[in-house]
């Protein structure tokens, strides 16, 4: 290729070494586009919400497509119970953190498809990653869309610090969604009222965070968080989602406060 083609960052990383800091660091001068600065990543909690069944999806239904008329939403489903069950018994096989993946990406998968078919009326689509090209499409035709939280690693899932569990979940999956496309904002959607210091359900002393930063809940080093650790190391170096909020699903109308951008819950923001 000719030198004169190439931008003056262009011919660097043709001769250089993509090793190197100081020509990586180049990498980042321009701004990244934010493909679908008007879409919300919503994602909606296996066992904290899907798990409980009607009582606690049908009206998480309803205030999703009351607000279709005024959110796009791109709907993420988390894995929950099924998912520990199955990896409980792979650990047992002696399989390997890959093919547990492979096993929680496919529960995370059924649960997509349950949240589909109950908002499948209304025209709301499951898409698969393969399908993602898609979605600015189907934001703009039906204003939401369905997809499975796991991120698609399967067998490709780095082997975690401690243990074999997957450590990118549905929590993950969902955050680099919004990161990725530049999305208005990250939710997640719980049973909780957002992060506390403990467990609400097994200590009664727990405190609730109203909001909080990423480096201040690192330094915590809380044994039970409400989302994923990946998801705090992730935003660190965000570059769009460098904000995520945290509300509890079972009551009504906090989805639609978030969506609006209300103080509901907790927010957690990088530094």
């Amino acid at each position: 290729m000719s030198n004169d083609l190439l931008t003056e960052l262009g011919a660097k990383l043709v001769a250089g070494s993509l090793t190197d800091e100081r020509l990586m660091a180049l990498s980042a001068d321009n701004p990244d586009v934010r493909i679908l600065p008007d879409a919300n990543v919503v994602k909606l909690g296996g066992q904290s919400i899907i798990d409980r069944g009607r009582k606690a999806v049908f009206p998480l239904m309803d205030e999703i497509v009351a607000n279709l008329p005024d959110h796009k939403m791109i709907l993420g489903t988390g894995a929950g119970t099924r998912a520990r069950h199955g990896y409980s018994v792979g650990i047992n096989l002696g399989l390997p953190t890959g093919v547990l993946s492979v096993l929680g990406t496919f529960v995370s998968m059924q649960n997509a498809r349950m949240i589909h078919y109950l908002l499948a009326k209304h025209g709301i689509p499951f898409i698969e990653p393969i399908q993602f090209p898609q979605l600015p499409l189907y934001l703009s035709e039906r204003q939401a869309v369905v997809f499975f939280g796991m991120p698609p690693y399967t067998f490709w899932q780095r082997n975690p610090k401690v243990g074999r569990l997957p450590p990118h979940r549905t929590d993950t999956g969902s955050y680099l969604v919004s990161e990725v496309f530049g999305a208005r904002s990250m939710i997640y959607v719980k049973d909780e009222d957002g992060l506390y210091t403990a467990d609400p359900k097994k200590d009664r002393n727990a405190k609730f965070i109203p909001k909080i930063t990423v480096s201040e809940l690192m330094a915590l080093d809380l044994n039970d968080m409400v989302v994923e650790w990946p998801v705090l190391e992730f935003m660190q170096n965000a570059r769009h989602a460098r904000t995520i909020r945290i509300v509890n699903g079972l009551v009504e109308g906090n989805l639609t406060r978030a969506l609006n951008g209300e103080d509901v819950g907790t927010i957690i923001t990088a530094d």
